[in-house]
């Protein structure tokens, strides 16, 4: 398993694709919490049961005025697909070419399996990392982490 970022530590800036057309940059999110979660691959069991329970969990997270952002190495076209197959109301973005390149930034890549690890980041208002948490792969990690460090932010 990889050695993730810790609290304390300035999350690494990043721009990646939303859309065809659309790009976000981790920057423009300044001001308020933002929740990444890395995870391996879209159409995985795990990963389907991962981003389904954050998806049914996402009004508690907009309450925190938090933004949820999922990154896989998988391509655009992909993510898309997935998104629209399970009804997903939030960004996932395509950390593609290079390859992994942004969650090598966060020490949640897998260079053997060239894919993400399973982990979540959750960010204050002025980006500093306040809780990070790397899962085992196979196991969904649910949103309480999440939830426990949205309510320990400062408001």
């Amino acid at each position: 398993m990889s050695k993730i970022l810790a609290p304390g530590t300035v999350a690494p800036d990043f721009t990646l694709n939303v859309t065809p057309d659309q790009k976000l940059s981790l920057g423009e999110l300044k001001g308020k919490p933002v929740i990444l979660v890395f995870y391996p691959a879209d159409w995985s069991p795990v990963c389907g049961d991962e981003l389904a329970v954050l998806n049914q969990v996402l009004p508690v997270f907009k309450k925190h005025n938090a933004e949820l952002l999922g990154i896989s190495v998988d391509g655009l076209w992909c993510h898309i697909a997935f998104a629209k197959a399970r009804n997903l109301h939030f960004s996932l973005l395509s950390d593609f070419n290079p390859r992994g390149g942004v969650a090598q930034k966060y020490g949640a890549y897998r260079d053997k399996e060239g894919i993400c690890e399973r982990a979540s980041f959750v960010l204050d208002k002025n980006g500093v990392i306040s809780w990070s948490y790397l899962s085992p792969v196979a196991e969904n990690p649910g949103a309480d982490g999440i939830l426990e460090a949205l309510e320990k932010l400062p408001k």
